[in-house]
């Protein structure tokens, strides 16, 4: 199952003593957080989860899949995701039983 932003605001309401209303503004809130520094080119940690970070991607060669015809791709920004070491375990031990 995927987890999606409404899960995520069900989990809140139910653990919390929030109404949905705000519980929604919440997670809301913490995503425009996010989206803002990213945006800047600011990397966020989340301790124990991980690091968003903004790399610049430079310019490079490409293929049009539909004609073939080479072409030049713009350079750009991505956000990458390096887990937590403390995440990663986590991972491993639900991996392996």
């Amino acid at each position: 199952m995927t987890l999606v932003k409404e899960n995520l605001i069900e989990s809140l309401y139910n653990r919390c003593d929030l109404s949905k209303h705000q519980s929604r503004a919440v997670v809301d809130n913490v995503f425009e957080l996010i989206k803002k520094s990213l945006e800047s080119g600011s990397d966020v940690l989340i301790s124990g989860f991980g690091k968003f970070i903004v790399r610049q991607k430079a310019s490079r060669r490409g293929r049009n899949p539909a004609t073939g015809s080479d072409l030049t791709l713009d350079a750009r920004r991505v956000v990458g995701f390096r887990c937590s070491p403390v995440l990663r375990e986590k991972i491993e031990e639900e991996r392996k039983g």
